[in-house]
């Protein structure tokens, strides 16, 4: 239907104009459904092409009409489309503009000459039945320097777990120049980032937890230097850095002669603490007491298990002596068998931790050899403590033992039997009398 704007009136007019301008493409109604996703079949320029003054786009071209997604493109990175290109050496957001069937990308200061220019797009084009693109690409060119030929190639992994971080951001600073060249770790961790001009890099594994494709002051990361000619980045173990003072957040009874100590930041790896760096104190006299220990948690909990483990020994040795040739240890359960719940075990997804560093940990786990005071209060003093940062400070922190309340047996006798009830419907069998016989 063709409507004549002019013959409407001004208030119908401008909501006309604005309906028009605010249409969105949609599929045609009706047909067989399409399942494909966007093909990419061309980009623009050539990858590895060499422009000496080059001020067009770079263009995606696809096989049919791209969704412009819900957020717009307004320059802060924020918009659907804008989310799926990473262009570097730049630290602005590109201009990114959508065109039915293509994408194009231009710096937001514009092309300078004799540089290296790498333009990334993530997989997730949308068509307008909804299909996401699975594939990305990446091309190449220049604006008159010579054509790259290094690829820097390495792993992320996340301190705190000691395992591969899929998805994480990479970052290869080109220096004097400081030059940000940027890219995403695979699924496993891995990344390969290139080609890139020769030089001497700063390479940077990030935890981007805001998926913004940038580096933030407060994310995890890692860093390495590599020499003119050198590629392997090899491992960048993320944590967050934090230069100030460790302090301790809370101190916690795990049994009758040890407690567990909760730190604001992690400790150094490999950090051991003599137990003439601890002071506790009993309050308010401030009386001393003794330390056992004070270990980081993983280390504590493997000298437990060997301790356990060795115990558990000696209890299946005598087990074995048993006349009865039973094992009575471990009742009703088989060897081998997984005990995962109903249903079939889920699948594992998540990447297998790295061993070649040792775990970070923000707990210590503190004994003494004489048991904790019911309602006692304790001070906790370390001395030296160093951070994963390298910033070592002293630490104080308090602690108090809740009472120990004894249970109420009382319920679990029972009533006195002599008090005891018989139920409702029930008869006194003593006092019953027995049905009268009919004649």
């Amino acid at each position: 239907m063709r409507v004549r704007i002019r013959e409407l009136g001004p208030v119908a007019a401008a909501v006309a104009i604005a309906t028009l301008s605010c249409a969105r493409i949609e599929p045609p109604p009706g047909g067989p459904p399409d399942p494909t996703p966007p093909h990419l079949i061309a980009t623009r320029p050539d990858s590895f092409a060499r422009i000496p003054g080059f001020k067009g786009d770079v263009e995606f071209r696809f096989d049919e009409v791209l969704s412009e997604g819900g957020s717009p493109n307004v320059g802060t990175g924020t918009g659907d489309l804008e989310k799926l290109i990473i262009l570097s050496p730049t630290t602005r957001v590109p201009n990114v503009t959508w065109r039915r069937s293509r994408i194009t990308v231009r710096p937001s200061e514009g092309w300078r000459p004799n540089r290296v220019y790498r333009v990334e797009l993530l997989p997730g084009a949308t068509d307008l039945r909804r299909n996401r693109s699975t594939t990305g690409t990446a091309l190449t060119f220049t604006t008159g320097a010579p054509l790259p030929a290094t690829t820097i190639d390495g792993t992320v992994v996340d301190w705190t777990t000691s395992r591969p971080v899929a998805g994480a951001l990479v970052e290869a600073v080109l220096l004097p120049d400081s030059l940000p060249y940027r890219g995403l770790a695979d699924s496993s961790g891995h990344f390969k980032l290139g080609p890139l001009p020769d030089g001497q890099y700063l390479v940077r594994g990030v935890l981007d937890e805001n998926r913004n494709v940038r580096f933030d002051s407060r994310e995890a990361f890692d860093t390495v230097r590599l020499a003119p000619g050198k590629t392997a980045a090899a491992e960048l173990w993320a944590f967050v850095h934090d230069t100030t003072p460790m302090r301790i957040r809370e101190v916690t009874v795990i049994d009758s002669t040890s407690a567990s100590i909760q730190l604001s930041q992690s400790l150094a790896p490999g950090l051991r603490i003599a137990p003439n760096q601890v002071t506790v104190r009993i309050l308010p006299d401030s009386t001393p007491i003794r330390v056992t220990s004070v270990l980081p948690k993983p280390l504590d909990d493997s000298l437990n298990r060997r301790a356990a483990s060795a115990r558990d020994t000696t209890a299946r040795d005598t087990t074995r002596r048993d006349t009865t040739g039973a094992d009575t240890t471990r009742p009703g359960r088989r060897r081998g068998i997984v005990e995962v719940g109903p249903g079939r075990p889920r699948a594992r997804t998540e990447l297998e931790p790295l061993t070649s560093r040792p775990p970070l940990t923000d707990r210590l786990i503190l004994r003494v050899p004489q048991p904790w005071k019911p309602e006692g209060k304790y001070e906790v003093e370390i001395r030296g403590l160093r951070s994963v940062s390298g910033v070592t400070s002293d630490v104080r922190g308090g602690m108090t033992v809740k009472p120990v309340v004894a249970a109420d047996t009382t319920a679990a006798r029972g009533a006195d039997s002599l008090k005891r009830r018989p139920p409702k419907n029930a008869a006194d069998s003593l006092t019953r009398r027995p049905p009268k016989k009919r004649t």
